[in-house]
């Protein structure tokens, strides 16, 4: 479990990478770096846990039903946590996306993360494809389309205008 835990905190890790731009809060991070702890605490636990067992230990054995106690607790713990932000968490991401959409121009490095992003999520926008028709970069096309990263991979010569949204 302890491998698993590590190998997932250090995915977030290493794919925070790509959408840095849209988590602009350095904390964002927190939660795998979290992880790659608890990952630590468990190999340590996991230790002790055989050590006692091995021995026959009573004293151990309690040791490690009272970390587990704990672990549990903890767990429960952020579950909740996790539920009551869930909102605040949803509405700072959409902000931050807004404003790197904004930004979009087509040639800087946030262009290129949200083509990256659209393209890999398969998605349009922050909400869809007429959050678009408010950004300055729509507005000094005049050409009433979006990038083509929101064009569905499986349509052959998609414009991205908006008057055909079935291509998007």
């Amino acid at each position: 479990a302890a491998a698993g835990l590590s190998y997932v905190g250090g995915y977030v890790i290493n794919t925070y990478k790509s959408y840095d731009n849209f988590l602009q809060d350095k904390y964002a991070l927190l939660p795998a770096v979290i992880i790659i702890c608890v990952a630590v605490v468990m190999f340590i636990i996991g230790l002790i846990g055989c050590c006692a067992t091995f021995r026959e230990s009573r004293v151990g054995l309690g040791l490690f039903l009272a970390i587990i106690l704990v672990i549990f607790i903890a767990e429960v713990s952020a579950f909740v946590l996790g539920f009551v932000y869930r909102e605040k968490v949803k509405t700072d991401v959409q902000g931050t996306m807004r404003s790197v959409f904004e930004k979009y121009d087509g040639k800087n490095p946030e262009s290129t993360v949200v083509d990256y992003l659209q393209e890999q999520l398969r998605c349009c926008g922050v909400k869809n494809y007429s959050d678009w028709t408010t950004t300055q970069w729509f507005n000094s096309t005049g050409n009433n389309s979006v990038p083509l990263s929101c064009c569905r991979q499986d349509v052959k010569n998609c414009t991205g205008r908006l008057d055909q949204p079935q291509e998007l």
